[in-house]
């Protein structure tokens, strides 16, 4: 009998269902429709399943044992406060978005009354509370959670990964409030050393166990087996997956109102004359633009088109049409935005070279990961994915001799994500490593 997996993806636009026949790692069939969480999750996934069915045969077992992750209801929404904004506030940045969230807010220092009320505005799905090395600090954390305590309902979750000193102190400061605290390791034990793994892991329990429910996506539990995680870190999970076999990898993924970057690389310096300097960042790091959209934020892809492309491009730009692009005016337009997004939200993911003069001379310093030796970049997401000439767009990520002090990949080979499938690769990726690698060699097409 065939060994069907169905996995899911509740998206802020779309559910996507890949079905996966487990015995010979094969994708049996895909399908896409609007999604419906807004008023009941279940009718759009119903609906996805039903146009699967005229493929592949979706029995109730099949149902109650498939996976799915998701980014709908506006994402895992999470407000990061540290104490230094380039040490602790970074660390806790890192950490958050690394677990697939998306980060509303970042504060460092003491929190003023003000900017309490602005967290409670925005209503967070998890606040993550850091501040200090261990044995370091502990006065800036312990103000920020007694303000914390005091917040109203809808600061419900927080996770406390600061200096631990402070911790018996911070519960004390949180005892017989209505808030859940989860107490994790420091993000930032030591000046220089991370360590976000252990509080990605408690935010994603977190998102499993609470926020979903409050999402109404839970009642997807009805029709299958759980939502395990949100849908960026799923794309992590493949990507680190893919790097074991590929060696050190990039994924970027356009969208309508975000560009995501992952890069699963160690970044130290390629060159013997280059200084590293600031906080390390993680081997496994995801990056989010948010005014990097092909559709959301059209407005400000335009104006960095008149910055950065040939002047008469924004007129071209502004006649396309909503749907998709049907003119060679309206498909050069689009390709060169999505190339474009590619092409800045890899600059920011990526580190850069500053030359600095010393007594000795110039010096050259490094400042976050050196991507310029990964050589595989994955595109996957509608920008790229339905391009006319899909490799043009994604040859944005790569190293620019215009731009030489940024540390984009020199030499990579190019893959597509043509079914949508990085997705259902990353939650296949705990449970069954080795089929979930097998599935994305057979499907990412190289371009």
């Amino acid at each position: 009998m065939t060994d069907i997996q169905l996995l899911i993806d509740f998206g802020s636009t779309f559910t996507k269902v890949v079905a996966v026949d487990l015995e010979r790692v094969e994708v049996l069939a895909t399908s896409r429709v609007p999604s419906t969480v807004a008023t009941d999750v279940t009718i759009g996934l119903e609906e996805a399943l039903s146009r699967l069915s005229h493929n592949v045969r979706i029995t109730d077992d099949v149902k109650s044992r498939a996976l799915a992750c998701s980014s709908a209801a506006g994402g895992l929404r999470i407000v990061c406060i540290g104490f230094v904004t380039e040490l602790t506030s970074k660390a806790a940045n890192l950490a958050a978005l690394g677990a697939g969230g998306k980060v509303v807010a970042g504060y460092s220092y003491k929190l003023s009354d003000r900017e309490i009320a602005e967290v409670e505005s925005l209503a967070p799905d998890i606040v993550l509370l850091a501040g200090g090395t261990d044995g370091g600090d502990e006065e800036t954390i312990i103000h920020n959670a007694r303000k914390l305590a005091r917040t109203c309902d809808a600061v419900k979750h927080i996770i406390v990964a600061g200096n631990k000193t402070a911790y018996d102190e911070i519960a004390r400061v949180f005892s017989g409030t209505p808030k859940h605290v989860i107490y994790s390791r420091n993000v930032m034990p030591e000046i220089g050393v991370l360590d976000v793994a252990p509080c990605r892991e408690e935010i994603r329990r977190i998102f499993m166990q609470n926020i979903v429910e409050a999402k109404g996506i839970a009642k997807a539990r009805s029709l299958i087996r759980d939502i395990i995680m949100p849908t960026p870190s799923a794309v992590l999970e493949a990507a680190g997956l893919i790097a074991r076999a590929l060696g050190e990898v990039m994924v970027i993924d356009p969208g309508g109102a975000t560009t995501d970057v992952h890069s699963i690389a160690r970044g130290n310096p390629s060159r013997p004359d280059v200084i590293f300097t600031g906080l390390p960042e993680p081997y496994e790091k995801r990056t989010v633009e948010g005014d990097l959209g092909l559709k959301y934020n059209l407005d400000r892809l335009l104006e960095l088109a008149k910055e950065r492309l040939p002047v008469e491009f924004p007129k071209i730009a502004g006649s396309m049409t909503e749907g998709i692009p049907q003119t060679p005016e309206e498909l050069f337009s689009r390709r060169q935005l999505a190339r474009l997004m590619v092409e800045v939200a890899t600059e920011r993911h990526a580190g850069r070279l500053e030359a600095v003069y010393t007594p000795a001379g110039e010096r050259l310093i490094q400042h976050g990961k050196d991507l310029t030796g990964v050589k595989s970049v994955i595109g996957t997401g509608g920008p790229i994915v339905f391009a006319d000439r899909p490799r043009e767009v994604l040859e944005g990520a790569a190293y620019s001799e215009a731009r030489p002090f940024i540390l984009k990949p020199r030499e990579p080979r190019f893959y597509l994500d043509t079914e949508y499938i990085l997705f259902a690769v990353g939650l296949l990726a705990r449970s069954s490593p080795g089929k979930a690698l097998e599935l994305a060699q057979k499907y990412l097409k190289p371009i």
